[in-house]
């Protein structure tokens, strides 16, 4: 009995300590609610859950999230409060609140990058170069990078480029019977991962002949996660279960390959082989310079490049021959400007590169419509008063490209796709346009990925026409990165003459 007694007591105990830490829990978020709650935004749905049941049932209907945002924006104004539980984050759509954070270093990252660290517990990304919040050490490792992205060393990737995008060619030609049903997007994805495949880490994937190979699914199923984990109970949801063991898998297939690869170039330098001067490379030295670094540490940033040099040019691809077949005018100038610079030339030069200015144009517009990555966020750590709203410290700040892109007062007649606003004479976007992001961290790989997605797309143009297939979806899916939800599905004939 007295055994019982003492459980009984126990019981109560415990009972008690949860109720009030439930008690305490409450009366912080009910702080925060007073703290944060001068700021402008839609009313919560409840008292712990904030605005997330509004937010998590848009992203069950399938739609895009940054669209119920920018509805927010154009009724609440350009600060715009969000609640999930005691985190507050806030929106914001001021240029120059743009430039402030985004071009100095003084602003880190903010918590939400950890979210990249470590999925479903398993190493991601790591302390990578996209997520390292420590602006010193994330410093160090950009100056190693930054060799591996130098006009000498892009300038020798056109060789691949061409190659890659004449296979592509080739596999396109073989469906090119204007009748067959052909998956640009899942194409597109194919060639782009055979690119940073060979160019940074020195390796042949050949994913435009292997229909089998898994690292376009397991690329997919790493940035859903991303998406799925913005529900805060996702771990403890059954019906998820199989998707989370899924993703596991994924990540560790990803970082398993990097493993391989990272043991074959340390072998090779070893045994005195000649070494390219590409990422994988660079990567080494940067391990190399730095005290501790282990193989995890070095599988960061081979996951972090071998990523994203995959996916958000693969998008932006897929989006613009969406665009360009819906608007035949666009795609007339465009094709005639490649086939005055290319001809029927196989290879692109680079000096072809700069004289493409119209196609530029056309990329430039595919991702104001569509920034693959949609957006950045940094730590406010000080008082800030933005728009006449005063913002304490201690919250996320939210910069997002799509919805700024979209928006009437920078961009008129915002949803239609036009090139023309990226003409040279053209007024330039004042720090409304930035899918790759803005100042000291921004993209390492923009100037790599704009020319291969310009090399991709001019021979594309240069022999096919093309046209989409009636019925499919044009929206946007937010996969970790914005993607067609459709797949850009077409049809394709040869070309039948280009000049030169």
């Amino acid at each position: 009995m007295a055994l019982w007694g003492l459980i009984y007591w126990a019981f109560l105990l415990l009972l008690a300590l949860a109720v009030i830490c439930v008690l305490l829990y409450c009366g912080y978020i009910h702080y925060i609610h007073m703290k944060y709650d001068h700021i402008p935004a839609p009313p919560r749905d409840s008292f712990f859950f904030g605005h997330s049941p509004t937010i998590l049932k848009v992203m069950k209907s399938n739609e895009l999230v940054y669209d119920l945002f920018l509805d927010w924006v154009l009724k609440y104004g350009p600060v715009v409060r969000m609640n999930v539980l005691h985190k507050v984050t806030i929106l914001v759509v001021s240029p120059d609140t743009v430039k402030e954070f985004l071009m100095s270093p003084k602003y880190n990252k903010d918590w939400v990058y950890d979210r990249l660290s470590n999925i479903f517990g398993v190493r991601f990304m790591g302390k990578g170069l996209l997520t390292d919040r420590d602006y010193d050490h994330w410093h160090k490792q950009r100056r190693i990078m930054d060799p591996a992205f130098s006009r000498t060393y892009l300038i020798d990737l056109m060789g691949p480029f061409n190659d890659n995008a004449e296979k592509l060619v080739e596999t396109l030609t073989e469906r090119a019977d204007g009748k067959r049903h052909v998956g640009m997007h899942d194409m597109l994805s194919r060639v782009t991962l055979d690119v940073i495949s060979k160019v940074a880490f020195g390796m042949e994937m050949n994913s435009l002949e292997d229909d089998q190979t898994p690292f376009p699914k397991a690329i997919s199923q790493a940035m859903r996660a991303l998406v799925e984990m913005r529900n805060p109970l996702i771990r403890f949801s059954w019906e998820k279960q199989g998707f989370i063991k899924e993703v596991q898998k994924s990540i560790m297939l990803l970082r398993k390959t990097g493993r391989e690869c990272i043991a074959k170039r340390q072998k090779e330098i070893q045994d005195g082989a000649e070494i390219p001067v590409d990422i994988l490379t660079q990567i080494l030295k940067g391990a190399a310079l730095e005290e501790g670094c282990d193989m995890e540490d070095l599988l960061d940033n081979f996951v972090t490049f071998f990523i994203a040099g995959q996916e958000t040019t693969a998008n932006q691809l897929s989006f613009a021959v969406m665009e360009l077949a819906r608007h035949p005018e666009i795609l007339e100038k465009v094709r005639a400007e490649v086939d005055e610079v290319i001809g029927a030339r196989r290879d692109i030069e680079y000096e072809d590169l700069g004289k493409l200015q119209y196609l530029s144009q056309v990329l430039k517009e595919t991702l104001r419509l569509y920034p693959t990555a949609p957006g950045t966020t940094r730590a406010l750590e000080k008082e800030i008063v933005i728009e006449g709203v005063k913002i304490s410290p201690n919250v996320t700040m939210v910069f997002n490209s799509y919805i700024m892109g979209r928006m009437e007062q920078f961009y008129p007649d915002p949803l239609v796709f036009n090139p023309d606003r990226f003409h040279p004479d053209a007024p330039k976007p004042y720090f409304t346009y930035f899918p790759f992001s803005l100042g000291p961290r921004s993209c390492i790989g923009q100037v790599f990925a704009q020319m291969e997605a310009k090399v991709v797309m001019a021979k594309f143009l240069q022999r096919f026409e093309f046209e989409l297939v009636e019925g499919q979806s044009f929206k946007i899916v937010d996969s970790g990165t914005l993607r067609p939800m459709g797949g850009v599905i077409c049809r394709l004939r040869p070309r039948t003459k280009s000049k030169k």
